[in-house]
């Protein structure tokens, strides 16, 4: 048995895998970006409604652990990579366990800044727990809202 088999089979003996596994799968913060600047360029491309649909049930929109999300500005979800039941849903009100109101403030970078990164905690959607998160958000020209695509730190 060689050497990466050897060690594949201790960590899955040792039920450690998932979570070995899962790490290596996080994304960057360049990662992030980059999504979001092909999100801007598709909701310029084919027009806010038809990305915000695609953003939700395209495949092509979502990369490991990243996801495309989409929010008019006050606070109502347009379209969401990892959660299709929020879509119509008003979350501007919405805290984390620590208090910061994570749409309010991603809102607030979007339209004040025209970008920019905020940090929160945020279920995770392969593991369902709790994770520190960032967000990286973008104003859109052609909508009153912005897209926005977080890492899990």
């Amino acid at each position: 048995m060689n050497q990466k088999r050897l060690f594949l089979s201790t960590v899955l003996a040792l039920g450690l895998y998932g979570s070995h596994a899962f790490a290596l799968a996080q994304s960057s913060k360049e990662d992030a970006k980059a999504m979001v600047d092909a999100a801007v360029e598709h909701v310029k491309k084919v027009g806010p409604e038809k990305a915000f649909k695609d953003f939700t049930s395209d495949a092509a929109w979502k990369k490991k652990d990243l996801y495309v999300m989409a929010y008019d500005n006050k606070g109502n979800v347009v379209g969401h990579g990892a959660n299709e039941k929020l879509i119509g849903k008003n979350l501007i009100e919405m805290k984390d366990p620590n208090g910061v109101m994570v749409v309010a403030e991603l809102t607030k970078t979007a339209t004040t800044k025209g970008e920019g990164w905020v940090d929160y905690s945020w279920p995770h959607p392969q593991t369902k727990k709790l994770e520190d998160k960032s967000t990286y958000v973008r104003k859109l020209s052609n909508f009153d809202g912005w897209v926005g695509v977080g890492i899990y730190r």
